[in-house]
Formats: structure tokens, C-alpha cells, sequence
């Protein structure tokens, strides 16, 4: 028996409404995990953003090293990664996006090739503060925590004198692209940068719309996002703040990710504005789960980017 239409089009409608408030707001996942869990030896931190909001980070030392890398997580994560082997976070991303995401492995890897690492919350996730309502403004505000974060480590003096690139994922790297956009004073002296999954707010929700079968509403859900927050998703399109990054910038990710487009991607490298950059792509998977872990799989070129520019 076919539903009724006033039944679909009520269901439809709320379909359409959870994607808005989904991009519109932030989801809190909980910091499951320590440095400690991997042998590193670490100091909690907490520090302003540039618009004063408190956030919570860790300090991860390696004696007698004077080079950091500072690593930044994706949306709904935190520093810790993300706890998708447990409900409700298991569901959020989809099949075969359903495990554990543990970036104190990564930090782990970092550590043993020499580096410190600097591991923070954006607002709105982990232990950092609320803000904003819960609001995400297409990187906006999360390009002041990024600011901000640039800005203590200038005010530290042990950390001032080091060495600095960037590894920042997903969201990470786009409130990066931003952040170096508003204040590029901020970033001098940081020597590259590695920005793997960039990812537009406009093609994760038109990739979404067409896997549910409601392509043709992408416009209707970014009119809805516009009611809730007064911006568009077309605003936070990476390649638009691409131009700025100068800094040698490494970024890669899943070719056929089932959450995104290859063009996407593809066109933010393609904006990129450093003279010296790269990309590669993973392949034989849809799970963009695979680009979150390929650094623990696989580690070389990353480490071999930051050995390159880290001296």
C-alpha cells in the first residue's frame, strides 16, 4: 500500500530539516581516550581563542626537540578523534564509517619520528568551551580557534622558538585555509602545512541529498541553513580561501568517498595558492573512514613532508 503523499511530503520535509540543523550545528563527541593510552607523557592546556571563547588542548614533549606540529581534528570529532565504534556516534557517518577513529596514534608516530605535538578542541567539541549557540558558521569560528591557537604558541616562549607545521584534517584544515586568510601574521613561520580531506559544506550536502534520493533540495536545505544561521553553504566553499595558503601544503583523500566528490577536493587543490604543493588520492575504497587512518597505515609521506620543511 503507497503512503499517503501528505505522509511523505511531512517526511521529506523532516529529512530536509535534519540535514539544515546537521550543518548548522555542532555535535559533541566525548574525548574517550589520553596520550597516556599510547605511553606519551603529555600537559593538559587550555588557552583563549582569538574572540576569547576557552579552549582545551594537549601538550605531547619531545625532549631535546625543537620541532611541533600542531594537529587539528574534522567536525563532530575532537582531539582525540572520534568514538564511531560506540551508538550514537556509530551511526553518524555511515556504513563503513562505523569504527573507532584514535588519533593519540598518530600523535604516537609524530613523537617517535621527533616531533612535539600540540592536539586541541575546536569550540563546540570535546572539552572545549560552547560558543556561538552551537553554531557552525562555515569555518568562521573555527578559524578564530585556530588564531588563537597560533597565537599562545607565540606566547609560550619554549614553543616560539620551534620549528612548526600543521596537520589538520577535514574541518581542521578548512578553519585553517580561513584562518590564514583573516591573518596571515598569524602563520608566520610556520613552514608547511599537511590539510588531508578538505571537504565544501555545499558538496557534503549535495552528496548526502543524492544518497537519500533527494538531490533536487539542495537549495531548499541551504535556505533553511540560511533561517537558522544568516549564511550560506556556499560560503564556506574551501577553494574560496585557498588562494591565501602560501606555506608548502600536502593534502590527499579518498577518491571515491561516498561523503563527498573528487571535484571538490580537486578544485580547493587546484586553488591552492603555494608554489609548493602536492596531492594524492586513496583508492579502492569508499570509506572515508580510510583517509582518517591512513597516516597510522601508512606514514612515509606525510613524515617525509614534514622532514622536508622541518629541518
Amino acid at each position: 500500500m503507497t503512503a499517503p503523499s501528505s505522509t511523505i511530503d511531512q517526511d521529506r520535509d523532516a529529512t530536509l530539516d535534519a540535514f539544515a540543523r546537521g550543518l548548522a550545528y555542532t555535535s559533541r563527541s566525548p574525548v574517550l581516550r589520553a596520550p597516556s593510552d599510547e605511553g606519551l607523557d603529555y600537559q593538559d592546556l587550555t588557552y583563549p581563542s582569538a574572540d576569547g571563547v576557552p579552549l582545551e588542548a594537549w601538550f605531547i614533549p619531545r625532549t631535546g626537540s625543537t620541532r611541533l606540529i600542531v594537529a587539528m581534528h574534522a567536525f563532530g570529532f575532537n582531539r582525540y578523534g572520534f568514538p564511531a565504534h560506540v551508538e550514537p556516534w556509530r551511526s553518524a557517518f555511515g556504513p563503513g564509517n562505523d569504527t573507532e577513529i584514535d588519533f593519540i596514534r598518530d600523535y604516537k608516530i609524530l613523537h617517535e619520528a621527533g616531533y612535539n605535538v600540540l592536539a586541541f578542541d575546536f569550540r563546540n567539541h570535546g572539552r572545549s568551551a560552547d560558543a556561538n549557540g552551537g553554531l557552525s558558521l562555515n569555518n568562521l569560528f573555527e578559524a578564530r580557534d585556530v588564531i588563537g591557537t597560533m597565537r599562545y604558541l607565540r606566547e609560550r616562549a619554549d614553543l616560539a622558538r620551534m620549528e612548526t607545521g600543521i596537520f589538520a584534517r577535514c574541518m581542521g584544515a578548512n578553519a585553517t585555509f580561513r584562518a590564514i586568510h583573516t591573518d596571515p601574521a598569524a602563520f608566520e613561520g610556520v613552514r608547511c602545512l599537511v590539510a588531508p580531506l578538505l571537504l565544501s559544506p555545499r558538496a557534503f550536502l549535495e552528496t548526502g541529498l543524492d544518497s537519500a534520493g533527494l538531490g533536487a533540495y539542495a537549495d531548499e536545505v541551504d535556505h533553511r541553513y540560511h533561517l537558522i544561521t544568516g549564511a550560506r553553504l556556499t560560503d564556506g566553499a574551501t577553494s574560496a580561501w585557498a588562494p591565501s595558503v602560501l606555506m608548502p601544503t600536502l593534502t590527499y583523500g579518498v577518491h571515491d568517498d561516498v561523503l563527498t566528490r573528487p571535484s571538490d577536493l580537486e578544485e580547493a587543490y587546484a586553488a591552492i595558492g603555494a608554489s609548493e604543493k602536492d596531492m594524492f588520492w586513496i583508492h579502492d575504497t569508499p570509506r572515508r573512514w580510510d583517509g582518517y587512518k591512513w597516516f597510522q597505515r601508512h606514514p612515509g609521506r606525510i613524515l617525509d613532508w614534514f622532514a622536508a620543511y622541518l629541518k
